[in-house]
């Protein structure tokens, strides 16, 4: 009689491990765990905090790992050696950005700064900006607008010391950071006292929150499976807060 077709997945399994491991040696890549389960890879090595589950990584297999996150290679770089091989010698290799969901909505499609690909769109946005936002000159001219802030934060520490209050100063490092940006681009300021409008500080707010709520990495980064069929909406979601932003942004610009 023959045997039940699901007691050949073990062997199916393990000739897969033994082949991707093979073949991984044959092509001469850094090492990596030799567990690489298909469809997820390497993902069920990673538990919250992320950097420790790197980190043990590291420990075990070397200063440069290679990982498959799902359908995604990732080399792990843990030395200063390593990592100035890859980001001086190396850095035009390196220096494309990964196509990720919220590069796609949020990033006009790759073509902004931070989500476009290393060519020749990416170096004229870098000149722009050296010399629109980050040139000497420049800098010089928005001096007030920096000190003007820094000086409103050391007031309202003031005061919050005088109350006997807690003050979460990662939040009070972020406000400052926002509004020394918004006062530089739009002349408002989104956060703490004095903010002119009050209904558009709250929705530049939202927007904000909600973007670094939905543009962390997420599982659909991985395994496209899952926003392919829509799970845990975070595509949805992207769409609705690049609609809001263009909103935002070009009432800026009209006003």
């Amino acid at each position: 009689m023959a045997a039940p077709w699901f007691l050949y997945i073990p062997l199916i399994f393990a000739l897969y491990i033994f082949t991707h491991h093979f073949f991984h040696k044959l092509r001469n890549l850094p090492p990596a765990p030799i567990l690489n389960l298909p469809f997820i890879g390497h993902l069920y090595l990673l538990k919250k905090p992320l950097y420790r589950s790197l980190a043990k990584i590291s420990d075990r297999y070397g200063p440069v790992v290679l990982l498959q996150f799902g359908s995604r290679r990732v080399l792990l770089v843990s030395s200063p050696s390593a990592a100035e091989e890859c980001f001086t010698r190396n850095d035009v290799i390196f220096a494309n950005r990964p196509h990720l969901l919220a590069g796609k909505h949020l990033g006009n499609n790759y073509t902004s700064l931070v989500w476009a690909s290393y060519s020749d769109h990416w170096r004229n946005l870098r000149k722009i900006s050296s010399i629109e936002i980050l040139s000497t000159h420049r800098l010089q001219m928005l001096h007030g607008i920096r000190v003007d802030e820094v000086k409103s934060t050391v007031r309202a520490l003031n005061r919050a010391s005088e109350q006997r209050r807690m003050v979460d100063m990662k939040a009070v490092f972020f406000e400052l950071t926002m509004n020394v940006m918004m006062r530089m681009i739009a002349g408002k300021r989104y956060y703490g006292e004095n903010v002119g409008e009050v209904e558009e500080a709250q929705r530049f707010r939202e927007i904000v929150k909600d973007s670094f709520r939905l543009s962390t990495s997420n599982m659909g980064d991985f395994l496209p499976v899952i926003t392919w069929l829509g799970v845990g909406g975070v595509e949805k979601g992207l769409v609705e807060l690049q609609r809001k932003r263009d909103v935002f942004m070009q009432e800026l610009v009209e006003g």
